[in-house]
């Protein structure tokens, strides 16, 4: 039976994550993350961002190695195949997770939606484990300010017209709004200061009415769908 959990932290953005030292926790954070393979079912708002290929599906490792592709489609497979099967495993491994960080006396941080946008909060998930911190980017505004106080969103970003309702939504809400940029970084989006959000997620999610700038890598340098937001655009504009 394949693992779903990476408590490893071998996602960039995750181990960076693991790594930084926070003042939010009063112990050191040990991370678990679940990859899958996106498609417009698990990540229901990616095709009106445009976000598919420019940014999820060859994400990190997966432009360089076929093996992690297939692992997280398998996943994928798996969660559509047997939903119930499924979040069975994802429980007991979660159960094991929290009890590692116990014996290390850290603070167990979870992402599960590092590609996907499944509303855990309607599986339960975080409810079950409240001594575990979650926290997840999401396309789907109205998931925002639905779920349990362990479980923090991030809203994700994008300025194609089409996906305009859902900015319009997220807005209001005050939480972080995460913005891909390339050529340049602005300090002010969307009327927010904007902060380096390439950091530590943790130090994103937690700084609420700004603009998370997150630098575009890979294939979305060269997007124009208008997800990747081009600061040199912004700049000319401002000027």
């Amino acid at each position: 039976m394949m693992k779903l959990l990476d408590t490893r932290a071998t996602n960039t953005k995750v181990k960076k994550t693991q790594k930084k030292p926070n003042s939010h926790f009063a112990k050191p954070v040990r991370m678990a993350s679940l990859s899958m393979m996106p498609d417009n079912i698990i990540c229901a708002g990616s095709k009106a961002a445009g976000c598919m290929d420019a940014c999820l599906k060859e994400a990190g490792l997966a432009a360089v190695y076929d093996s992690v592709n297939i692992a997280r489609q398998a996943k994928t497979d798996y969660w559509h195949a047997d939903q119930t099967g499924f979040l069975a495993q994802l429980t007991r491994e979660l159960a094991n997770f929290k009890k590692l960080c116990d014996k290390q006396n850290v603070q167990g941080v979870v992402r599960l939606n590092v590609l996907s946008d499944i509303p855990w909060e309607e599986h339960g998930i975080p409810k079950k484990f409240s001594n575990l911190f979650f926290y997840d980017y999401t396309k789907r505004a109205m998931r925002l300010g639905e779920t349990p106080n362990n479980y923090r969103l991030m809203f994700s970003y994008s300025d194609r017209p089409q996906y305009q309702n859902q900015v319009a939504a997220a807005l209001p809400t005050g939480v972080p709004i995460a913005v891909v940029f390339k050529n340049a970084m602005p300090s002010e989006y969307l009327g927010r200061p904007v902060i380096d959000g390439d950091l530590s997620d943790l130090d994103n999610v937690m700084a609420g009415p700004v603009v998370v700038g997150l630098t575009a890598k890979g294939p979305a340098l060269h997007d124009d769908s208008g997800f990747v937001v081009d600061g040199n655009m912004i700049v000319r504009v401002a000027a």
